[in-house]
């Protein structure tokens, strides 16, 4: 089992345990790249407020929870059914891309400077988020991490998780998403906008965020949600492996086949290291070397040496090498 409360044993920062043989030799991370880690002893209680759940109102404009809470059982029902199972990549690509166009120009680059700082607040953050793939919400804070740069361990909740929801609730009081940690200063927090701003106060260098990221409307925060039909919202009934280290994940939000890959994540509720390398991003050259393309998405997986930059071939890869063994 997974203990999530020890820090991430990153590739190129920390060595496989003695134990365990090595996976085949694969191009390794630089030591240029942020890792993120699980100590939450610093983190304080998060203030009480509107939750963002499935089932409270939100900060993101009236009765938005309610709207997801509705939505569901909706969007299981008439989505793409097992989401193992081959898929139509046609609808597949086509709805995903249609995703990103009303999410334009959120989540596809980075924030000017706010990479190239070497104050304070370049520092590298130790951050955890729970979400799940599916939440507008979520969303908000998932593309405000790609524009200023941060990489963060992600910790999915679908629907039926039989993990890291439970995690929630003892971390925070309540199981409300998006919940972010921020191991570095200490801080826990819930809501979606008072996360945007938090993470552009501490790491935006002088930078605010913009209107986009803090407010949600139908046209714009929904339609990812409602044109992918539920996929990156509900656990897998064959999930349950549970990896002894994280994947690793090079993507950037607003990227139409990342986004298929992180809702497979979500689906089978595993952890991963989530590298944002959106346009602009320090990170980019890394994802060159270790790759030879900085397409995304990349996924890196030290369990079994798996490495692809091919989203069919990794949606292969997760539902076969982590599905509850028949």
């Amino acid at each position: 089992m997974l203990h999530l409360t020890h820090p991430a044993r990153h590739p190129s920062l920390r060595p496989a345990p003695p134990r365990r043989a090595p996976p085949p030799a694969r191009a390794r991370l630089p030591n240029c790249l942020p890792r993120a880690r699980t100590t939450l002893a610093r983190a304080r209680p998060p203030s009480a407020g509107a939750a963002e759940t499935e089932t409270a109102s939100t900060s993101g404009g009236g009765g938005g929870g309610s709207v997801l809470s509705f939505l569901c059982p909706l969007l299981k029902l008439l989505g793409g059914g097992d989401p193992s199972r081959e898929r139509n990549d046609f609808v597949e690509v086509m709805t995903s891309s249609i995703s990103s166009l009303a999410r334009l120009p959120w989540g596809s680059k980075v924030a000017t400077s706010s990479g190239d700082s070497t104050g304070p607040a370049a520092s590298v953050p130790n951050l955890q988020l729970y979400e799940f793939e599916a939440c507008p919400f979520c969303r908000r804070v998932r593309e405000a991490m790609t524009e200023l740069d941060l990489s963060a361990e992600v910790y999915p909740c679908p629907k039926g998780s039989r993990r890291h929801r439970e995690m929630v609730k003892k971390i925070g009081g309540k199981e409300q998403f998006p919940l972010l940690v921020d191991a570095s200063t200490g801080v826990t927090m819930y809501e979606s906008g008072d996360i945007v701003n938090y993470l552009f106060r501490q790491y935006g260098q002088g930078r605010s965020p913009s209107s986009g990221l803090l407010e949600s409307t139908i046209f714009t925060g929904w339609v990812p949600t409602l044109l992918r039909t539920g996929r990156g919202m509900t656990l897998w009934n064959n999930a349950g492996v549970v990896p002894a280290e994280k994947l690793e994940l090079f993507s950037y939000e607003n990227n139409s086949y990342a986004r298929i890959v992180r809702e497979a994540l979500c689906e089978l509720e595993l952890p991963y290291v989530l590298q944002n390398v959106g346009e602009g991003s320090s990170k980019m050259d890394a994802l060159l070397r270790i790759s030879g393309s900085k397409q995304v998405p990349y996924l890196i997986d030290l369990n079994t040496g798996f490495q692809s930059g091919d989203y069919k071939k990794i949606l292969s890869y997760l539902f076969q090498q982590y599905a509850i063994s028949s």
